[in-house]
Parts: C-alpha cells; sequence; structure tokens
C-alpha cells in the first residue's frame, strides 16, 4: 500500500524534487487561470465593462458592491462591513440621497447572475461602479484586501476612492 500523505517526512531527495515539480505545476496552473472563468459566448446578456481608467471618471453616482458567497469567511464579511461603514459614515447625507451606495450580492444565488456577469464578478470581491450620465465605469479594487486588518486605513482609503470619483 502506497503510503502519501504531506504530512510525512519525505524520504530522498528524489521525492522532495517531485514534490517541488508538482507544487510549480499546480501553482502555474492556477496562476494562468487567476482570471475570469466565466464564458460569455453566445450570452448576450452580458455586459462588458466601460475600459476608461476610473480615475478619469466623473461620476454623478457611485456603488460600491460586495460581492461573496453564501457562506463567507472572517476577510469576506470584514470587507463588506468596513465597506458598509465608510459609505454610511463618510458619506452619510450622499447615503442618504442615493449618490453613494452600498449593495451587498451574493454571487452563489440563482437570482443574482445577472448582476455577477454584468459585474464580471468571479468570487469574493469589491467593485466600484463609477456612474456617469447613464454610462457605468465598473472596477474591481482588490486593494481593500489588504487593509481589513487596518480598519483607519480601509475607511480612508476607499473614503478616498470614492470622493475622487465623485470629483471631490
Amino acid at each position: 500500500m502506497a503510503d502519501f500523505c504531506l504530512m510525512t517526512p519525505m524520504r530522498g531527495i528524489e521525492t522532495r524534487k517531485h514534490l517541488v515539480a508538482v507544487v510549480i505545476g499546480l501553482s502555474s496552473l492556477i496562476m494562468a487561470g487567476a482570471g475570469c472563468t466565466a464564458t460569455t459566448e453566445g450570452d448576450a446578456s452580458v455586459t462588458v465593462p466601460d475600459a476608461t481608467p476610473l480615475a478619469s471618471v466623473r461620476a454623478d453616482r457611485v456603488e460600491v458592491v460586495h460581492f461573496h458567497g453564501t457562506t463567507q469567511c472572517y476577510s469576506c464579511r470584514k470587507v463588506g462591513e468596513l465597506a458598509f461603514r465608510t459609505v454610511k459614515e463618510r458619506f452619510p447625507a450622499e447615503w442618504k440621497d442615493g449618490t453613494v451606495r452600498f449593495v451587498e450580492v451574493d454571487g452563489e444565488l440563482p437570482e443574482n447572475r445577472e448582476v455577477v456577469m454584468r459585474y464580471q464578478a468571479t468570487g469574493s470581491s469589491l467593485f466600484l461602479n463609477a456612474i456617469a450620465g447613464d454610462r457605468e465605469h465598473i472596477s474591481e479594487d482588490a486593494t481593500v484586501w489588504r487593509l481589513t486588518g487596518n480598519e483607519s486605513r480601509f475607511l480612508d482609503y476607499l473614503e478616498g476612492q470614492i470622493r475622487t470619483l465623485l470629483g471631490r
């Protein structure tokens, strides 16, 4: 019977070399497939987000959209919580009048398929949608994930992003 367990001490240099080769190969496959895995071929309902850099957009409204799964890990919950706090606490008037909105989307629910496809969300993520007139400028913000351990930096960062989009 073969004993294959990564917790068992490895015997011999050849076994280590083989494991390193497997890890490198798997890492390469993961990195190559790290982008969007959804296919849009034949699906006319998919909207491709505007490629205009967000920094150049002056939005009339901003939507902060948090995509997550039905079961959320600590970081996913924290990103949603801090993004909501940023909108509610740093933009109270704009939150009240709808100029700045926070939206939670459970990407696993079938009824949210359209919004998931519109944003091209492929997993837990935070998007900013700068709406200027009738045009949406959608962009994922991956920086927030590195700031979950420092609430004030997270709030300051996201506030700055939203203020920039609103031209303030």
